[in-house]
C-alpha cells in the first residue's frame, strides 16, 4: 500500500461463511489487514472514533479502512464522509466478496472516481494476506470526443422525442437509424421492390444504399442486384413501429418541416441502432 488511506465500519457485524464454512465476522478482516500495514511501519488501533482502522506513520495523512463483509451502499457513503478525516480512506471486504467477483470492473471505477480505494482481505488469521485493488486518488476522466460527438449527433438528428425515459432497450427503442429505416421500409411498403439508388434519390437519405445492405433489423429483403424489397419481417414489424412514428411526427409539426418518409439532409447517423 503506497502513502495512502484506510478506513473501517463494523458495527453492524453481518455473517458469512468462510471458506472453511465457520461464519465470518467483519472484525475477523482487522489482524491479517493490521500485520499488512505493520509491514509498511504503519501504528495500527482498532475503532478510534468510529473508523475501524486507523493506521498512522510519521507526518503522514492517516489512512483510514472500512471493514465490510460485502460492498455496499452505505459502505460506500461511511467511506465518502472519512475523506473529511483524511485523503487516505479504504473499503476492505473478503476476497470472496461475491459482488466484487461479478463487478468488478464498474466497482473499481465508482470507487476511483470517489477518491476511495479498496483492498480485500483473506481472513485467516495466521496467514490471511491483502491485496490491494486500488489506492485512494483524484479523479480524472478521460474526455471522449468521440462518444460527446455521438451522443449530440443522435439528439440533433432524431426527430421528436419518440422514446420514454427508462423504457426498456430490450424491446428496442426509437433512434435515428432506426427512423431512417423507417422511413425506407415505408416507401418499399408503397412502391415495391425498388432499386436503392432510387430510394436513396427519392428520400434524400445518403445512407439508403449501406441501410438496406446492412439489413440490422431483418426488414429488407435482396431482390436482385441493388433492388430490395420489404421482408415478411418487415411487413409484421413496420406498422407497429410506425405508430409511434406518426405520434412524434403530430407532435412537434410546428417544429419539423419533414417527415420521417422525406427527411432533411442530415449527416452520419451515430446513435444506438
Amino acid at each position: 500500500m503506497s502513502d495512502n488511506k484506510i478506513q473501517t465500519d463494523a458495527k453492524n457485524a453481518r455473517l458469512i461463511l468462510a471458506s472453511d464454512g465457520i461464519a465470518m465476522k467483519e472484525s475477523d478482516l482487522y489482524l491479517p489487514l493490521k500485520r499488512f500495514l505493520e509491514s509498511q511501519n504503519y501504528e495500527v488501533k482498532g475503532e478510534v472514533q468510529d473508523c475501524d482502522a486507523l493506521a498512522v506513520r510519521g507526518t503522514e495523512a492517516p489512512v483510514v479502512v472500512e471493514l465490510k463483509l460485502s460492498l455496499n451502499l452505505n459502505v460506500i457513503l461511511q467511506a465518502v464522509d472519512r475523506l473529511s478525516l483524511t485523503p487516505k480512506v479504504y473499503i476492505g471486504i473478503p476476497k470472496q466478496c461475491k459482488i466484487l467477483n461479478r463487478r468488478r470492473r464498474h466497482i473499481i471505477k465508482l470507487l476511483r472516481m470517489l477518491g476511495l480505494g479498496l483492498v480485500v482481505i483473506d481472513s485467516d488469521r495466521e496467514t490471511g494476506s491483502v491485496q490491494v485493488l486500488l489506492d485512494p486518488g483524484e479523479y480524472r476522466p478521460r474526455k471522449s470526443k468521440h462518444r460527446q460527438e455521438r451522443l449530440l449527433g443522435e439528439f440533433v438528428n432524431r426527430v421528436g422525442d419518440p422514446n420514454l425515459g427508462g423504457t426498456e432497450k430490450r424491446k428496442g427503442i426509437m433512434t435515428v437509424y432506426r427512423q431512417r429505416a423507417l422511413a425506407i421500409a415505408r416507401f418499399l411498403q408503397k412502391q415495391g421492390p425498388t432499386k436503392a439508388s432510387h430510394i436513396a434519390r427519392t428520400l434524400r437519405e445518403p445512407k439508403a444504399r449501406d441501410i438496406l445492405y446492412r439489413d440490422v433489423y431483418g426488414w429488407f429483403d435482396k431482390v436482385s442486384l441493388g433492388v430490395y424489397k420489404l421482408s415478411p419481417r418487415g411487413k409484421q414489424e413496420i406498422p407497429l413501429w410506425w405508430e409511434e412514428v406518426e405520434d412524434t411526427i403530430s407532435e412537434n409539426q410546428t417544429t419539423h418541416h419533414h417527415t420521417v418518409e422525406q427527411p432533411a439532409r442530415r449527416g452520419r447517423a451515430k446513435g444506438r441502432r
